[in-house]
């Protein structure tokens, strides 16, 4: 073999090695970048979460609420009637 192609073996050889060390590294830079946008968009949605239980519940509470403001508004009434009487 010519030395040419000794040299063109070895500076291809050399080249892949490059290659593949560079991509291994981007590829972990990459995984570890996911896996801490992973984690906080998990603790967002846990936020979330929270807050449309506490949501949720007030909601629920709401009517029960309404109502117990309409039987006193109602009892106001009558003891105002019954006054004025």
């Amino acid at each position: 073999m010519s030395e040419a192609i000794i040299v063109a073996i070895i500076t291809g050889g050399l080249s892949l090695i490059g290659v593949i060390v560079s991509n291994n590294h981007t590829a972990q830079s990459m995984d570890a970048k996911l896996d801490k946008q992973q984690a906080v968009t998990e603790t967002k949605l846990e936020e979330l979460t929270r807050e449309v239980r506490t949501h949720n519940n007030f909601a629920q509470r709401v009517p029960v609420l309404e109502e117990q403001m309409k039987v006193a508004n109602h009892r106001i009434a009558d003891l105002e009637k019954e006054r004025g009487e």
